[in-house]
């Protein structure tokens, strides 16, 4: 299902970067020096649709890393979350562990007979 959904998704993307590129390859000059005009010092000559992709893409990359940045106090507030939650597990293992098997300090207590030779009992169980 997720290949059928992802061709489903790539297959027209595809073709939109493709009529995009064949529309737009005409050649433009990009120039990085804003303060020479008729002798720019860093420029370079590509098609148009390279242009375009190439900054949205380095959109997509700079908008994931501040969202990134943004979101680190929920990183870091799953990450104690996760430590405590560890913690409290572990403490549940002991204290259900030291209820199996009660510690050695503890008074043995003796059981009493069912054929006592009374066999009488109050309302709270105790034998008379």
């Amino acid at each position: 299902m997720q290949k059928f959904l992802t061709a489903v998704v790539l297959i027209p993307l595809g073709l939109i970067f493709i009529v995009f590129a064949v529309a737009n390859r005409h050649l433009v000059t990009v120039s990085f020096d804003p303060l020479d005009v008729s002798d720019p010092i860093g420029t370079v000559q590509m098609p148009l649709f390279v242009l375009i992709i190439g900054v949205a893409i380095l959109g997509v990359i700079a908008g994931g890393i501040a969202t990134w940045f943004r979101q680190r106090h929920w990183r870091r507030a799953a990450r104690r979350h996760q430590a405590e939650a560890i913690e409290a597990r572990a403490e549940l293992a002991n204290l259900r562990a030291s209820i199996v098997s009660p510690a050695q300090s503890e008074p043995k207590r003796l059981l009493l007979e069912q054929g006592s030779a009374t066999g009488r009992r109050d309302k709270a169980g105790a034998a008379l």
